[in-house]
């Protein structure tokens, strides 16, 4: 899975640069969860074949505290698309988060291509539909799903903005 590393290589990197607008406790907690976001993937670990749900299962099974099991359940408003494939009650065993980090990791997941480079959250709303097709799942709860994961996104930036004054001014020398 070259690609699919490649996209987590740039996402924990794109989570490593948005730190300022989540807690500062929670800051490692969002860089463990953009490296395991897309953990599901694995042939190995898929078992309903809905990589939110697999990697969270396999996060689970192993020990991981439960918040992050649950972050990478339900990232990028996962639960749309359990609706639609039929697994909306087993990804709802894992508690749904809507905070500052699940708004920083939509964000890091949103604005890197599958490739890991970055990309504008538009052009990535794009390729996905591209890339998964008219008829799948994601498609079909595009039109819920879009507003969510672009709210998200403005949060972030309207954080990331607010927090660059703050920044520049620790590193003004007296």
């Amino acid at each position: 899975m070259p690609e699919r590393w490649q996209h987590t290589i740039g996402v924990a990197g794109q989570a490593e640069q948005v730190i300022p607008t989540v807690p500062a406790a929670d800051a490692d907690l969002l860089v463990a969860v953009a490296w395991l976001h897309d953990i599901g993937y694995a042939k190995m670990l898929r078992t309903s074949g809905f990589h939110p749900l697999d990697g969270a299962r396999y996060l689970t099974a192993h020990g991981c505290p439960l918040r992050l099991a649950a972050l990478v359940a339900h990232h990028c408003e996962a639960f749309l698309i359990a609706e639609v494939r039929g697994l909306a009650e087993e990804l709802a065993t894992y508690p749904r988060e809507q905070s500052a980090v699940t708004d920083a990791l939509t964000y890091a997941d949103q604005t890197i291509s599958p490739g890991g480079q970055p990309m504008t959250f538009q052009h990535r709303l794009t390729d996905m539909l591209h890339r998964h097709g008219p008829d799948s799942p994601n498609a079909a709860v595009h039109p819920r799903r879009e507003p969510l994961l672009r709210a998200a996104v403005n949060r972030v930036e309207r954080r990331l903005a607010a927090a660059r004054p703050s920044a520049a001014a620790r590193h003004v020398s007296p």
